[in-house]
């Protein structure tokens, strides 16, 4: 009868689930990185229209797309190609959620072959208020098909190990398929082909040591198995990706390879500063799961610790012991061999799965041993925790991706913290308004809309709207009339400091009581045409235009920039020292202010005012190469020694820096020149494109 109940609940609540996900995907905004992998996903649609003459698909680009798989990309275009549906990025959000669903159902259902409906019943609860999985699986097709590959890899690895029976043919292809499924996602999928390998060895080896025999027939039978499963997965894997297809045994070796040291770096905040993201802490991964996951899935987590002493035999355990090291080795991985990380655990959703299936054990399992009296405190306890993620996903499920647990007081505690919104996804609530906002105003004139991220897809219906991007440090050297400013790339201490979003918003976005996007109307074009004047080399019109944009615009510390630069080559050099000085107190963080400050400083001989500015541009900044070229120089008239260990340092973080191999030569001249004449030649191989 209990059974019974828990496997209509199971159905019941999977049903909502789907129903739910699929209703909410139509509010999802659209990402930055959906929209690089669709104009991807288009190239290859070409290729295999074109029967692969058009190979734009196979080109190197600066965010390395042909090294991914990405067939859930590919598959999702040629249906929207296939079926002539205009409203892609609707589409793509509901096979995302779709994606996220069945991610979420295999997962269950791999926690009912474990531990019956109660376990899975759990799963699909325990998912229900993981906001993160939840706002990824609405426009992610990328880690979370990924996820839904990697769980499936591993619940049908286990069923086929574990069989007793004669393995089932459809099992086998379903293994087969979610391998393959896995690696045509991205190449580190192979992962699934090393558990399969690893894993029937270890099999072997306890059914020896507990049985003392081995039936040579049967485990050769199985080992063949795996190797046609194997083979036929690799060669699945390339059927929607060109570039595999190219070289189907090297390349996926390759491009794993390549992927798992992404060439690509980014700057984030992490801890309450911006940081690259190759040179993150050892605990990143750690320290966003603490922070992101729900305390409902902490308390499971926490519940199998306390329940596992308690049981002498667990039914099952090998199978849970061979699930934890689908969870343990990537994590090891990344503490060991430090692959570029970033964006939370996004790079790390297919983890998520397995650690949900834990957590309902540890929940289901501490039920079952507990007295009945105190089983009403445990479920008042696990609905306590789940209120949090709960409402956040009621209230803010666009943004549910960016959740964070009450243990750094929820987004809110964490804006300035730790990186939000990094999608771009507020630029959908904030375009929408501004839509609205220009149709009340009866606007019939063209209408320039900066922005972070392209935000041209919102405006797609509207011909009137010209949409441009920048970096939100420049906006004042572009041409705009509205402003759609994101959260990513505001400095810390503005976002905690409530300097952004900046007084006299037009519109802000909020999730969670912190701000995400904001609309900004343009009252002035002096600072835009200040800066023309001062490309074209109208000095004179770009310090009285500058002026007037000061006024205007007392926050702008890339105005007080350009101004101090405009009054610099105007002969005045004493009010540029003092301009320039009001772009640093404005942000004591700007770069080209602290370089153009000591650039200055140098060029008067204050080499010890101008060695602090650029000190303090390396601590903010350490991959800030011409930095550390202009600290040496002023270190070497004193110390060489210490001019060359700088200079050592900036190619240690960036070792193809031609100038700082030729500087580095350039201090042995005199005394070494044979080490002159190695570091000459390093420097011309860099030049020739000859790689050391």
């Amino acid at each position: 009868m209990n059974r019974a109940w828990h496997k209509y609940a199971f159905i019941v609540v999977a049903l909502l689930l789907l129903a739910m996900m699929l209703y909410r995907s139509r509010e999802a905004g659209v990402s930055c990185d959906e929209v690089l992998h669709y104009n991807q996903s288009v190239k290859v649609y070409n290729y295999f229209r074109s029967g692969g003459t058009d190979r734009t698909a196979l080109q190197d680009s600066e965010q390395y797309l042909k090294y991914y798989g990405q067939s859930y990309d590919n598959i999702t275009t040629f249906l929207i190609k296939s079926f002539g549906i205009e409203d892609i990025y609707s589409f793509r959000h509901l096979m995302s959620s779709l994606a996220g669903w069945l991610a979420i159902i295999v997962t269950a259902i791999f926690a009912v072959w474990l531990s019956g409906y109660s376990a899975g019943l759990l799963v699909l609860l325990l998912f229900a208020v993981s906001p993160t999985f939840l706002g990824h699986s609405q426009n992610n097709l990328k880690d979370i098909p990924f996820a839904l590959g990697y769980i499936s890899g591993i619940f049908f690895t286990l069923r086929f190990l574990f069989s007793d029976k004669k393995l089932p043919l459809f099992d086998i292809i379903l293994l087969m398929l979610s391998i393959a499924f896995c690696m045509s996602i991205r190449a580190g999928g192979m992962m699934l082909i090393v558990y399969l390998l690893a894993f029937f060895f270890l099999t072997e080896f306890i059914r020896y040591y507990n049985l003392r025999t081995i039936n040579l027939v049967e485990s050769g039978r199985k080992f063949g198995i795996i190797i046609l499963i194997s083979v036929a997965a690799w060669f699945l894997s390339v059927v929607f990706w060109p570039y595999g297809l190219q070289n189907p045994i090297i390349n996926p070796v390759k491009a794993h390879i390549v992927m798992s040291r992404f060439p690509l770096t980014f700057r984030e905040i992490f801890e309450g500063r911006t940081e690259w993201t190759d040179f993150m802490p050892w605990y990143y991964l750690f320290k966003y799961m603490l922070i992101t996951f729900p305390l409902t899935v902490v308390a499971g987590l926490v519940f199998l610790v306390v329940y596992l002493p308690c049981k002498v035999k667990i039914p099952k355990f090998t199978e849970y012991m061979l699930l934890s090291l689908t969870i343990i080795l990537p994590i090891l991985y990344e503490i060991i061999f430090k692959p570029n990380i970033y964006s939370g655990w996004r790079q790390f959703l297919f983890l998520y799965p397995g650690i949900v299936i834990f957590s309902a054990k540890g929940i289901n399992g501490l039920f079952s041993i507990v007295p009945g009296r105190y089983k009403l405190v445990m479920v008042l306890l696990l609905l306590l925790t789940a209120l949090h993620p709960l409402k956040f996903i009621i209230t803010d499920f666009r943004y549910a991706y960016i959740y964070f647990n009450p243990v750094v007081g929820g987004l809110k505690g964490a804006n300035g913290n730790y990186e939000t919104d990094y999608y771009f996804i507020g630029q959908r609530e904030a375009a929408e308004w501004l839509g609205s906002y220009l149709k009340s105003k009866n606007v019939k004139d063209t209408v320039i809309v900066g922005s972070n991220f392209s935000a041209a897809w919102y405006f797609r219906n509207n011909p009137l709207v010209k949409n441009i991007t920048f970096r939100n440090e420049e906006r004042s050297n572009f041409d705009w009339d509205y402003y759609l400013s994101t959260n990513r790339y505001i400095l810390p201490f503005r976002l905690k400091n409530g300097e952004w979003p900046p007084p006299g918003a037009l519109k802000v976005v909020y999730a969670d009581y912190a701000p995400v996007c904001a609309v900004i109307e343009r009252k002035s074009k002096d600072s835009y045409y200040g800066f023309k004047a001062l490309q074209e080399r109208r000095v004179g019109d770009a310090v009285n235009l500058f002026k007037k944009a000061v006024e205007e615009n007392g926050n702008d510390e890339m105005i007080f920039y350009n101004f101090a630069v405009a009054l610099n080559r105007a002969g005045d050099s004493l009010k540029a020292d003092s301009v320039l000085m009001k772009s640093l107190e404005i942000n004591p963080f700007f770069e080209p202010a602290l370089m153009y400050a000591g650039m200055i400083s140098e060029s008067k001989g204050r080499y010890d005012e101008a060695e602090g500015y650029y000190k303090r541009l390396i601590e903010i900044n350490r991959k800030y190469s011409e930095a550390y070229i202009r600290l040496a120089g002023i270190v070497e008239r004193k110390d060489v020694v210490r001019a060359r260990a700088i200079l050592r340092e900036c190619l240690r973080i960036n070792p193809v820096y031609r100038t700082a191999l030729i500087r580095l030569a350039d201090t042995y001249r005199g005394s070494h020149p044979e080490i002159a004449r190695k570091y000459d030649s390093l420097a011309a191989k860099i030049g020739s494109g000859i790689k050391y």
